[in-house]
């Protein structure tokens, strides 16, 4: 497998898996399933999966592959493979708020290195290219052909005057009480992984997670933001995330833009 024929190929399927999961979404309704950790699932979520997985089994059979609606593959453990969520933020879906993603990337020796994230009711999808640096497409999103693209970076951050952006559906005190460590300008909310891209593309400086997250929530947009100047660190010691960990699950984590001068625990 080559980057080459990596990135084409990655996102081709999420842009098919995002018409998937737009079909439903507008829909007249759709089901809400709970599975074992209380999180909700829909069609959307499991079309979206059963596309891309195919896919990419197809296309890299050699590649280990770990999908969030997949349980058996949480069992494999590796320190190179394919990480994917299908529909990041279930709840955004299921609300019809529209700030949900499908996440792809490949991790290479613990570092999430290339990846696309597509969000289709927002129409903006962000990706690596072959050589690592990120870029956010415009157009049409054909499948079979990339368009216009951009190329994106971090912004170059002004510590008296930062612009942070969290979670919409899992902001909480402790969240508010770091970003209180900072001079902010403004806050947002944003739902799934576009906020690493929002970082990535420097319409925010800032983004820190003190709360549970899966190395599929996050993997695709830490690529992203990684291929545009930026940093993911873990909130505790500021040392970089890594991916591969036992079960997937992540320690609290923060962002952010290169100039961004952090603030401990």
């Amino acid at each position: 497998m080559t980057y080459e024929d990596l990135i084409p190929e990655i996102r081709r399927l999420a842009i098919e898996a995002g018409a998937k999961i737009m079909e439903i979404y507008n829909s007249d309704d759709f089901d809400v399933k709970v599975k074992s950790d209380d999180s909700p699932v829909t069609a959307a979520d499991e079309a979206a999966d059963a596309l891309i997985s195919a896919g990419l089994r197809a296309a890299f059979p050699d590649v280990m592959l770990v999908t969030e609606e997949q349980s058996e593959s949480h069992k494999e453990r590796g320190d190179t493979f394919l990480i994917v969520d299908p529909l990041d933020g279930t709840k955004e879906f299921i609300h019809r708020r529209g700030d949900f993603t499908v996440n792809i990337a490949l991790v290479e020796k613990g570092i999430p290195t290339r990846g696309v994230v597509y969000a289709p009711a927002k129409e903006r999808m962000f990706f690596t290219l072959a050589d690592g640096s990120s870029v956010e497409e415009t157009g049409d999103f054909d499948p079979a052909e990339i368009g216009a693209t951009s190329p994106i970076r971090t912004a170059k951050s002004d510590n008296a005057a930062l612009m942070v952006v969290a979670s919409k559906s899992h902001r909480d005190q402790a969240t508010d009480d770091y970003i209180g460590k900072y001079n902010v300008q403004d806050s947002k909310s944003a739902g799934s992984s576009l906020k690493f891209c929002l970082v990535a593309t420097g319409e925010a400086d800032l983004y820190p997670r003190v709360g549970r997250t899966m190395e599929w929530d996050t993997a695709a947009g830490h690529a992203v933001l990684s291929g545009a100047g930026g940093k993911v660190v873990r909130f505790d010691d500021h040392s970089p995330l890594l991916y591969g960990k036992e079960g997937y699950a992540n320690p609290f984590f923060i962002a952010y833009a290169p100039d961004v001068e952090l603030k401990e625990a």
